[in-house]
């Protein structure tokens, strides 16, 4: 019997930019007007934490809006792992909660979760769906000024980084999706696939900066591509 394939699935921003998540980052590297090193730095946090505690307030209270959920690319990958054919890793870049609203289960988010908190005090995290704020009060600690947004900040190292290298050195397909290849680590992580002799994919609406290291490539809408390419990759397993 053919062992079951093993697929590492990378997502940036270009998966969820069709579900009616705003790009944040303007062509001028402002964030909703903000410098970066304003609102997504520890260092910010520190010097302003209402400012920054205001700017994840806005971007939790679209990602909850109506306006706002998964679109044919999420839902394609979460078929996916669904298949008995292939065992599928998500690691998203991305700190929406889309590829769990289409249904995925096996997850990653490297760069943290909106809809969580962390106590820097405790290191405990909780789901939350309401703004936070400087005042508010840890359920753990029971103090003010601990709690911030659970994302992880330029600066600071991403989460799971252990698991990821682990998953992505046994994969024999390593799948990348609506990522610009200018954050690193999460841009040598094809490098990494390659070395392991995996079969690397990117699919992107142009190609990134890191296109001539994959084997394939296929561009236009995530909405598009992905379906198709998934759906033929379960053909082919499946006939093997």
């Amino acid at each position: 019997m053919e062992k079951t394939k093993s697929i590492v699935i990378l997502t940036g921003a270009g998966v969820s930019a069709e579900s009616g998540i705003r790009t944040f980052r303007a062509n001028d590297g402002l964030w909703e007007n903000h410098r970066i090193e304003d609102v997504a730095t520890p260092e910010a946090f520190e010097r302003d934490p209402s400012l920054v505690h205001r700017f994840y307030n806005r971007r939790r209270a679209h990602l909850l809006s109506h306006e706002v959920r998964p679109n044919r690319a999420h839902t394609a990958i979460s078929q996916l792992e669904q298949n008995e054919h292939v065992s599928v890793l998500v690691v998203t870049q991305n700190i929406d909660d889309l590829h769990e609203r289409a249904g995925s289960k096996n997850i990653i988010h490297m760069h943290g979760e909106l809809l969580k908190s962390y106590c820097q005090k405790t290191g405990n995290r909780y789901a939350i769906r309401a703004d936070l704020g400087v005042d508010d009060q840890c359920a753990c600690c029971q103090l003010s000024h601990t709690l911030r947004p659970d994302i992880v900040w330029f600066g600071e190292m991403p989460y799971q980084m252990d698991k990821i290298y682990e998953a992505i050195e046994q994969c024999d397909v390593f799948i990348s999706i609506g990522t610009s290849g200018n954050v690193y680590p999460a841009a040598g992580f094809v490098q990494i696939a390659n070395q392991a002799g995996a079969h690397t994919v990117e699919l992107n609406m142009a190609p990134s900066l890191v296109e001539s290291e994959f084997k394939e490539k296929i561009y236009g809408s995530a909405t598009d591509v992905v379906p198709r390419y998934l759906e033929a990759l379960v053909s082919i397993e499946c006939a093997i």
